[in-house]
């Protein structure tokens, strides 16, 4: 694997743990793709640093389990804002 594509990994990886940041967020930071993001966390990052690939899976499995009450969210503003 190329270096530049482990070194961003990396810091994808500490990225989402420090800020709690979604994949979207993380893809937007970056300047890459939401696919990119994921396969860096989900694949390149376990076999280069394991330990923080577990940690990032933490973080991601708590967006994962929260983004139907944010979308919910982002719905109702969106009507709130129409209306006035």
């Amino acid at each position: 694997m190329k270096a530049y594509i482990e070194e961003r990994a990396m810091e994808i990886g500490a990225y989402i743990i420090n800020s709690n940041a979604t994949v979207r967020q993380t893809a937007r930071k970056f300047g890459v793709s939401k696919s990119t993001v994921h396969k860096d966390v989900s694949e390149r990052l376990v076999h280069i640093n394991p330990a923080l690939a577990g940690e990032v899976r933490k973080v991601l499995d708590v967006n994962k389990a929260e983004r139907h009450i944010r979308g919910g969210l982002a719905t109702k503003e969106k009507y709130l804002h129409q209306k006035s």
